[in-house]
């Protein structure tokens, strides 16, 4: 039997915005995956137009960092003119990889833009090691696991393919309910297709069953009690696993989120850095830090915790029936940008928050400070007490230094 060589894997964070790019490499990661204004499955996320990702594969670049952009649509006959001429484009830019899951896409990334490499999207349903196989024969690079597979699935697939085919795999982030994320519901509900890239996420909805000869009579459903949120999973959270998934040989822990906040994705990236730089250098130094990553994984925006089928078939403990919020520790108030000569920090502010506030600064090195609203100023240099208006530019003082991405934040 082939053994499983541990070796350091790459951390690969989600970003849907130039800004969120930034944050992700600034916090850790050493890959960050996008999507670009077309034939990527997060039509309602920002994503990057043209000079955005140009701009923001420079940045990463210029740190070490790789760039990923997905075009995992699953194609119909009118977009392959267009995705043609959109991976043209690309060619220029020269990302790292493309993340494809349909094969008439993934020919014509073979025949446009060949030097770039291309990984085969969890669209794809990759469930086997033959699976594998045949996308290594057709010459790709990478493939993105099932979530639908279990830590001893990826072990057997990791002996049985080639060293140099890498296994991508979900570590982190919400979890959908339908096979691989092919869901047909948001389609039927709402005309918007799941898989072109326009999902309405109907697993989180709350559901009654109506009898056909009584119209708007709503009658409850309940399962044990719990409520009537059927669908709706509890996220996937790796963080007390990392060990396990090292020695599973996976290549890269992907991070899901690509509609999430810049202090979603600090917050993730820098935790899941330093839990794999610890396990990488001792699984002592690992578990004895776990409290700290417990900690800081907590006070990201999440839905209750779960390991999904790594360890084998979910069951009722891994769904939410009583309701579909989040939990909720921090209120994200901006990031600096930039530090000026008086030490006011410059920040895009994102929610409303006053002089004499108790904030915190967290940072990339894994420290978080305490701090104070001293000042708030606007771009004319006016005094301000508040800050109520999302996305004004001002400039704020506290009394504890502030260093560029340091990323500011409110308990609640």
């Amino acid at each position: 039997m082939k053994e499983i060589v541990r070796k350091k894997p790459e951390l690969l964070i989600p970003a849907n915005s130039l800004e969120v790019l930034k944050i992700a490499v600034i916090y850790g990661a050493d890959a960050v995956y996008v999507g670009g204004d077309a034939y990527g499955l997060r039509a309602k996320a920002r994503n990057f137009s043209m000079e955005e990702l140009k701009e923001g594969i420079s940045f990463a670049h210029s740190r070490g960092v790789s760039v990923y952009v997905t075009a995992n649509i699953l194609a119909h006959n009118q977009d392959l003119d267009g995705v043609r001429a959109y991976f043209q484009e690309l060619k220029k830019i020269k990302p790292d990889a493309l993340i494809i899951s349909d094969p008439g896409i993934y020919d014509i990334a073979c025949e446009v833009c060949p030097e770039i490499e291309r990984h085969i999207s969890t669209q794809a349903n990759n469930t086997n090691y033959g699976t594998y196989l045949f996308w290594h024969r057709m010459g790709a690079k990478r493939v993105v696991s099932a979530r639908e597979l279990s830590l001893e699935e990826i072990r057997e697939i990791r002996r049985k393919i080639p060293e140099d085919m890498e296994i991508e795999s979900f570590v982190h982030g919400a979890m959908c309910i339908s096979y691989s994320g092919r869901c047909l519901l948001s389609n039927y509900f709402t005309g918007r297709d799941a898989n072109q890239g326009a999902c309405t996420h109907p697993c989180r909805w709350k559901y009654a069953v109506v009898e056909e000869q009584r119209p708007g009579v709503y009658l409850p459903v309940y399962e044990n009690d719990r409520g009537t949120y059927l669908f709706n999973s509890k996220d996937l959270c790796m963080i007390e696993h990392v060990d396990d998934l090292l020695e599973a040989g996976i290549d890269s822990f992907k991070i899901e989120g690509r509609m999430r906040a810049a202090l979603y994705v600090a917050t993730v990236a820098r935790t899941y850095r330093k839990a794999i730089d610890d396990c990488m250098e001792s699984v002592e130094k690992y578990r004895d830090n776990m409290d700290w990553y417990r900690e800081q994984i907590s006070n990201c925006t999440y839905r209750q915790f779960t390991t999904g089928f790594f360890y084998g078939k979910p069951d009722e403990h891994t769904q939410i029936y009583d309701e579909n919020t989040y939990e909720k520790g921090y209120t994200y108030l901006g990031y600096v940008e930039d530090v000026d000569g008086r030490g006011l920090g410059r920040i895009t502010q994102k929610n409303k928050f006053s002089v004499g506030d108790a904030i915190e600064i967290m940072r990339p090195d894994g420290t978080n400070q305490k701090a104070v609203v001293l000042e708030l100023l606007d771009e004319e240099g006016r005094q301000r007490e508040s800050a109520p208006h999302s996305r004004e530019v001002l400039y704020v003082r506290l009394n504890e230094h502030l260093k560029e991405y340091d990323i500011l934040r409110r308990e609640e």
